[in-house]
């Protein structure tokens, strides 16, 4: 495939978002949850009522049939069929599009030889692990050799180190696949790692598009910095975005005109590597890393009030503009 996807989508109530992927491309949609991330991926399978169009070329996806759509969706927690053997699993998707079963049963074997499950061709889902289940189910979405490859949460439900390695095995497979991508997440790490951009949902509205490092270090949402790990304030027509470690806690008003200030109840405490993390109820929230000796030497518990203070050198300032 040589064309981008071109979309401006509109599911009632839920999302209205335009945007181009290019061919090759992986796209990172990430945003809280209720944003409508799972919607707009419905809405290019066909699986919601939706408005608007995703043009490939001079075809429009929303004006085909669903089972005319070269789209491959992987859902989160799978869904195989659970009647069907890994293998038949896999050739699903051919077989339903006339392909001979020999054939389509030699491609299935392939792709499960690529992700290094051939011996697991025989077994039914309920006879394999998360992380096994879901390496059939990406199988399954790339035999067909899709224009569009929509992915759910992909790694959702699986133990962290089984979504280490599938995660590693996912990139290698992207970065040969032509189509385009969609992948909708919640952890950072997909979308630094997978993506080559990225798309925030705010509300069912796209707050920001740029590369994930970009994203990522000038955050124009809370739920984005915090997942990158940020404080993030408002301040007129600016954002301010700071790390927790730039932050003095202290249990006086800190002097000095160099010094953003916040003041607040501590909500919560948890260590955080060698530090304590607090979450402090300012406006708006905002986390705050200190030493263990700094913790006990304030007796910082939940409730306790607390100032916050940054240095104006320590902040990044940037236009709050989407």
């Amino acid at each position: 495939m040589t064309t981008p996807l071109e979309a401006d989508l509109r599911v009632a109530d839920r999302v209205e978002a335009a945007f181009t992927v290019a061919p090759g491309e992986t796209l990172a949609v990430i945003g809280p949850n209720g944003a409508g991330k799972s919607s707009l991926l419905h809405a290019v399978a066909g699986l919601v009522d939706v408005e608007g169009h995703a043009r490939i070329g001079g075809t429009d996806l929303l004006a085909l049939p669903v089972r005319e759509r070269r789209v491959g969706l992987v859902f989160q927690g799978q869904l195989l069929f659970p009647h069907l053997s890994a293998l038949d699993n896999v050739a699903f998707g051919l077989r339903s599009r006339g392909t001979a079963r020999a054939a389509a049963d030699a491609v299935a074997r392939e792709w499960l030889e690529r992700f290094g499950i051939g011996d697991l061709a025989g077994r039914k889902p309920r006879e394999l692990s998360g992380g096994q289940a879901q390496r059939v189910a990406i199988a399954r979405a790339l035999a067909t050799e899709p224009d569009v490859l929509l992915l759910d949460e992909p790694f959702t439900g699986l133990d962290v180190s089984v979504q280490m390695a599938l995660r590693i095995e996912l990139g290698r497979h992207l970065r040969d696949f032509p189509g385009v991508v969609l992948l909708v997440t919640h952890d950072a790490i997909d979308a630094l790692t997978l993506a080559d951009r990225v798309l925030v949902l705010d509300e069912g509205r796209v707050a920001q598009v740029g590369a994930p490092h970009e994203v990522a270090a000038q955050p124009r949402t809370a739920h984005v910095a915090r997942l990158v790990g940020l404080n993030l304030v408002s301040d007129g027509d600016d954002l301010i975005a700071f790390t927790p470690d730039a932050v003095t806690v202290s249990l006086a008003e800190p002097e000095g005109s160099s010094r953003l200030h916040w003041h607040g109840p501590v909500g919560t405490l948890a260590p955080h590597g060698d530090a304590v993390r607090l979450m402090v109820h300012a406006e708006p929230d905002l986390l705050a890393d200190v030493t263990p000796a700094a913790a006990a030497e304030l007796e910082l518990v939940p409730g306790r009030e607390v100032w916050l203070s940054a240095k104006a050198t320590a902040v990044s300032r940037y236009a709050a503009g989407r």
